[in-house]
């Protein structure tokens, strides 16, 4: 199992932290059944929703609770710039505890990929990296890994556009962050979610 205790009052708990396993384990102690949880992974993996208002196949009381006990992703955009070409778009988005992270979407012919961190800052020092002379600053959670994800795709979305690749080239190093990387490429390669 999980190994989480969710018993009590989960206001920071971000779903994109856990996995289907964990997520039955909430719902379990909540007293709903795991279809449930099931449904909830489907909205945010595969249809890319993040308000739990619009999650319509939800009960109205499970929906209130999560919006009052849970959240999905945290992060905000601070800056954007783009490429002279329009090719590529690089995001500088603000974590929860103010410290800094970046995403770079590159469109090409026939594919859109994503470039994500999976730390902030390096702990590398390579002489040669703008990152790596930050010093690391911490490791990101799976789901701030999987959130730069996400909210890429829900872009693309929005232009009928769809993201097809995802490289783990941004800040830090994805070996050095090993179980949260591999636990947001879990998520990510879920057949039942997002089917990258």
């Amino acid at each position: 199992m999980s190994g989480r205790d969710f018993k009590g009052d989960e206001a920071e708990l971000d779903l994109f932290d856990l996995s289907l396993t964990e997520m039955m384990g909430l719902f379990a102690a909540w007293g709903e059944p795991a279809y449930r949880a099931r449904q909830l992974w489907h909205w945010l993996y595969g249809r890319l929703e993040v308000d739990f208002a619009a999650m319509s196949d939800l009960p109205a009381g499970l929906r209130d609770r999560l919006s009052r006990q849970a959240h999905v992703g945290r992060l905000a955009a601070a800056a954007t710039e783009q490429s002279l070409d329009g090719e590529t778009t690089k995001y500088l988005f603000r974590l929860p505890d103010g410290r800094f992270i970046e995403t770079v979407l590159m469109r090409y012919e026939r594919r859109r990929t994503v470039c994500i961190s999976t730390q902030a800052g390096c702990g590398m020092g390579c002489v040669f990296c703008a990152t790596g002379q930050m010093g690391l600053q911490r490791q990101l959670t799976a789901g701030e890994i999987v959130d730069q994800v996400i909210t890429i795709a829900r872009m693309l979305a929005t232009e009928g556009d769809r993201l097809t690749n995802v490289v783990f080239m941004g800040m830090g190093e994805p070996f050095h962050n090993y179980d949260q990387t591999m636990a947001a490429l879990d998520r990510l390669t879920d057949a039942d979610g997002f089917n990258l």
